[in-house]
């Protein structure tokens, strides 16, 4: 009797679930909405504040932000930290919900020590994030980033090439939307700005009843 009862709640729960997720107006993104076309974060990189390995599993639970650069780059890379960190900074606190990745293309001249004191100029969401030749060939591979580096010992001859796309994942480590734009110095931050906080404040993101089925 106790089973047939715990079922029959579930039931119910289930369905009002389904009948009230399917009232809630859609999400309507500014960005390019990305779900589903890309698969879940996942990594496993060097972290250049502390040393640490870590995986895509120590941010879960928090807006992710995905970007592949180098510091060495004189314009695209700077411009796109300064403009995130000016849209966290008018997050206020939400912006502790945040955490932006930076991956550098460039491990050969990017030590732990000259990404964690390139990412302490920004926001201190921003985390340095460094891995083998292999590491970050998996991870951009997963994203289909295209990238590019040709050694020299003349610092003119030095060349780097990388995309300016910057991947935003859900609490649940979901792909949900790519910013563009963010390379310009002069662009309108506001309707990026807009959907980030909607991601902070749960748009996007995985619905208490769909976590409910997968325990089923």
């Amino acid at each position: 009797m106790r089973g047939r009862f715990l079922s029959l709640s579930i039931a119910v729960l289930l369905l009002v679930g389904l009948l009230w997720s399917g009232s809630e107006p859609a999400q309507a993104w500014n960005s390019t909405d990305m779900t589903g076309t890309l698969p879940r974060l996942s990594f496993t990189m060097t972290r250049a504040p502390d040393g640490k390995t870590v995986t895509a599993a120590d941010f879960k639970g928090r807006i992710v932000l995905l970007y592949f650069g180098y510091t060495f780059c004189p314009d695209v890379c700077p411009t796109t930290l300064l403009n995130i960190t000016t849209m966290l900074k008018k997050l206020g606190k939400q912006a502790d919900d945040v955490r932006v990745l930076f991956v550098t293309v460039d491990p050969g001249r990017d030590t732990l020590e000259v990404l964690k004191q390139y990412a302490g100029a920004f926001a201190p969401q921003v985390v340095g994030l460094r891995g083998t030749p292999d590491q970050l060939a998996a991870l951009a591979k997963r994203y289909r980033v295209a990238y590019s580096v040709t050694p020299s010992s003349d610092d003119k001859a030095y060349e780097v090439t990388h995309g300016t796309a910057v991947y935003v994942f859900n609490r649940q480590g979901d792909v949900k939307l790519i910013f563009t734009g963010l390379s310009q110095s002069k662009t309108d931050l506001e309707a990026t700005l807009d959907d980030l906080r909607a991601m902070v404040e749960g748009s996007g993101s995985e619905s208490w009843w769909r976590r409910l089925l997968s325990y089923l």
